[in-house]
């Protein structure tokens, strides 16, 4: 495929990573030479300095034989522009990263008339995350599939853990009676994330995600050591567009939200807005303010302001009076990894939550969902499984899988279904599979 990228910030380094694992010709376009200098410095794409909405420059990087155009500026309009301009000038597909969510619940404008095929709200997306993370209160990580009927969970080991010290082979003996698989292990100070084997062995402190069908989700508690906690009431800091659209998604759920927001205005405006949420004019960086506030009684912390420091601060300070679960809103990316270190149960990107996102539209096979997991740089895919699959040659232990992938379950028939090496895939299956970058090509070869 030939991809062009308008704009290297995040979104775009992040998507232009993930593109440089496979062999697409991928483009990117963007004002700033630093940004572009990085970029050449550490992928293998082309780049060019230049005005994205410029006839010229899009032509000169051949528009007209472009499959997918990726507005992703920091400039909803500028975005526009370029995938209307784009789609003129002759791209196959075009995808436009958006600030207000209005537009994703449109029903009066078809913005595939003028020229935008698909648009993306990193805040829409991050707000949605949240409130997955605080359906399941013990686990930092959740994706879930087909409804819930297959799920992925990420934790943290802890010294309660009874499979601490195990190896996989033999936790899997001990505890035969429930249904996971570990497909993911990222250990504390190694960059390296570790695809387990029978003679993988668990350690204290590592990060570890399990497939988990529906009906063994609670069974799973036990084995982690930690118990499932029931998430009421829940405190917000920062009244961001993240901070709006989380409140107002758990009040949907019957949540007990209390929202601090320091400017005096914006607080007026959301406490109009939000009619099920107290929002509280106020700095919640203060502690007395906190006290006040009943902060010993919250479930649960959640800091969105526009300020990565505050937000993991924040969080440590809610730690300390006993919060149970905690989310930080972060911007650098390098942060992410290092959520199991500080003790902050979950720190997210809206940024890479965006482009991980935008990804699954540059997927081949029959791909149906598509998941990037926090801590780890890597993905889960759901394929629909088509007639004549090379997966569906052989058992599951004879296909010489990639040892950088794993089968994480198999949905057949509305039933949830665990792969292991005599398993069979069939066609029409829904297939579970965790994979590092190096392997996604192959991977997907096995589902065509």
């Amino acid at each position: 495929m030939k991809i062009i990228i308008a704009g290297a910030g995040d979104v775009g380094f992040h998507l232009a990573k993930l593109l440089s694992y496979e062999s697409h010709d991928t483009y990117i376009i963007d004002f700033d030479g630093d940004k572009l200098n990085y970029i050449n410095n550490h992928l293998d794409v082309f780049t060019k300095r230049g005005d994205a909405t410029s006839v010229k420059h899009l032509q000169d990087l051949g528009i007209e034989n472009a499959d997918l155009l990726l507005a992703v500026t920091e400039s909803q309009n500028t975005n526009f522009t370029i995938a209307v301009i784009g789609k003129a000038l002759g791209a196959k597909k075009t995808i436009a990263r958006i600030n207000n969510p209005e537009f994703l619940r449109n029903d009066v404008i078809n913005f595939k008339d003028y020229g935008v095929d698909f648009m993306i709200s990193p805040e829409e997306l991050a707000a949605k995350e949240i409130n997955l993370l605080l359906n399941q209160s013990s686990f930092n990580d959740t994706v879930a599939f087909e409804n819930g009927l297959f799920n992925v969970m990420g934790t943290t080991l802890c010294y309660k853990s009874p499979i601490v010290d195990m190896t996989v082979k033999e936790a899997k003996d001990k505890f035969n009676m429930v249904d996971f698989i570990t497909i993911a292990i990222k250990r504390e100070g190694v960059n390296q994330t570790i695809i387990p084997r029978g003679d993988t062995c668990y350690k204290i402190n590592d990060q570890v995600y399990f497939s988990v069908p529906n009906y063994s989700l609670d069974k799973l508690y036990p084995i982690i050591g930690k118990k499932h906690v029931d998430i009421k009431n829940v405190m917000i800091l920062g009244g961001s567009s993240i901070g709006k659209k989380t409140a107002r998604n758990l009040c949907r759920e019957n949540f007990k939200v209390k929202l601090f927001e320091r400017n005096r205005d914006r607080a007026t405006v959301l406490a109009e807005e939000l009619r099920h949420t107290l929002v509280i004019n106020g700095d919640g960086r203060d502690l007395e303010l906190l006290e006040q506030e009943n902060i010993r009684e919250m479930d649960a912390f959640i800091a969105v302001t526009g300020d990565s420091e505050t937000n993991i601060m924040s969080c440590l300070v809610a730690k300390s009076k006993g919060v149970k679960k905690t989310v930080a809103l972060v911007e650098n990316m390098d942060y992410i990894n290092i959520s199991q270190t500080i003790g902050i149960d979950t720190l997210i990107n809206k940024k890479l939550i965006a482009a991980s996102n935008i990804f699954k539209h540059i997927r081949k096979g029959d791909i149906l969902a598509l998941a990037n997991l926090h801590n780890i740089d890597a993905e889960v895919f759901e394929f629909q499984v088509s007639e004549g699959a090379k997966v569906t040659e052989k058992p599951i232990k004879d296909l010489r899988f990639p040892r950088e992938a794993v089968f994480g379950g198999i949905i057949r028939d509305g039933k949830a279904l665990m792969s292991f090496g005599n398993m069979q895939i069939k066609p029409g299956d829904n297939v579970i599979v965790f994979c590092l970058p190096e392997a996604i090509t192959i991977v997907e070869d096995f589902f065509k």
